[in-house]
């Protein structure tokens, strides 16, 4: 299998990460792409470095001013006297028609959902590389790839237009769903991360040419709390075109598969040509954040699943973190998809 992952993905090492009020270690650290690397590999997967696509492929979903916001704030944030080393939000607006401030702080609060998204002097050019990662992957379908695998990191599906937030800054996988819609496809996005994604809904809620399927543990009592309930369904053109699937905490392999082939059955009633795999491995019984108790022999069985509907399939690098298995669990949805 093709896979795109480019060096200066690297760079971006956020350290802030504050969970039930303490202070922990961000665990969205760079040591996830060589394990995640060696995942790869070990499925067979040949890695290319991402040509630069510029910034039209992702201007199509983010907005120029959430853009100008990336591209500037650390040097902005660093001329505050007295300012930490990240860029981290401490006040948020009520909603998103309250007034859009020209202060920095003002600014972050406004385009940081949360403290899971600390911007510091390398993350554009990290998110920026991560983006372009998963355009090429969608390019290598476009010339005629029927499989590829996207490592972009930082991830991606907690992104808004406007809206960083979980670790996530540019929604790599909508972008790259956006870049096949576009060239004449009819894209189905679906997310198997433990964590809903908010943002790639968010940004396709109102659309009905792209399908955006998530399936995730339950957000009632599970981060991102305030999206991925059953009944968001869409709204105007896109209403129908929003199906998210929550689990019950702990769920395991049968229950996880059995609602895999609903995600995929409304893929076949959407008429979807391909299908951008929003890959979170967090749904991993090993994984840290203890949501979902999927396998390695589940991860093998989601992964021949996606293959068994015959559709162009791109993988984009979400969640998973570092645990024992998260690379063993790369390498058997890829080698599942592979037939392996």
């Amino acid at each position: 299998m093709k896979a795109f992952f480019d060096d200066r993905q690297w760079r971006h090492a956020p350290r802030h990460f504050m969970a039930n009020g303490a202070l922990l270690p961000n665990p969205e650290e760079p040591r996830r792409i060589e394990i995640l690397t060696g995942g790869a590999l070990a499925a067979g997967c040949s890695f290319a470095a991402p040509g630069d696509a510029g910034l039209g492929p992702i201007a199509a979903l983010h907005t120029a001013e959430y853009i100008s916001f990336l591209r500037n704030i650390y040097t902005r944030w660093r001329r505050i006297e007295g300012a930490g080393e990240e860029v981290i939000p401490n006040i948020h607006p009520a909603s998103r028609s309250d007034g859009y401030p020209k202060s920095a702080v003002g600014q972050a609060g406004w385009h940081q959902a949360d403290t899971a998204c600390p911007i510091a002097e390398h993350t554009w050019e990290a998110a920026y590389w991560s983006a372009q990662t998963a355009i090429a992957g969608a390019d290598y379908l476009l010339e005629g790839g029927t499989m590829a695998y996207a490592l972009s990191r930082p991830p991606g599906h907690h992104a808004f237009a406007d809206l960083a937030g979980g670790f996530c800054f540019f929604n790599n996988s909508a972008i790259a769903a956006e870049r096949l819609r576009a060239a004449g496809l009819r894209p189905a996005i679906v997310d198997v991360d433990v964590h809903h994604g908010n943002g790639t809904q968010g940004i396709f809620y109102g659309c009905s040419d792209v399908l955006t399927v998530s399936i995730h543990a339950d957000p009632a009592r599970f981060y991102p709390f305030f999206w991925g309930h059953a009944q968001e369904r869409g709204e105007g053109q896109g209403l129908g075109y929003n199906l998210n699937l929550p689990l019950p905490r702990g769920t395991g392999d049968a229950d996880y598969l059995a609602t895999l082939a609903t995600a995929l059955e409304r893929c076949d009633s959407f008429g979807a040509d391909v299908i951008v795999v929003a890959l979170g491995l967090d749904a991993s019984v090993d994984d840290p954040f203890q949501g979902l108790a999927v396998t390695q022999e589940g991860f093998a069985r989601i992964g021949a699943a996606f293959a068994a509907t015959g559709r162009k399939i791109l993988f984009v690098q979400e969640g998973g973190y570092v645990s024992d298995t998260l690379g063993a669990n790369l390498t058997r949805v890829l080698s599942g998809a592979q037939g392996g």
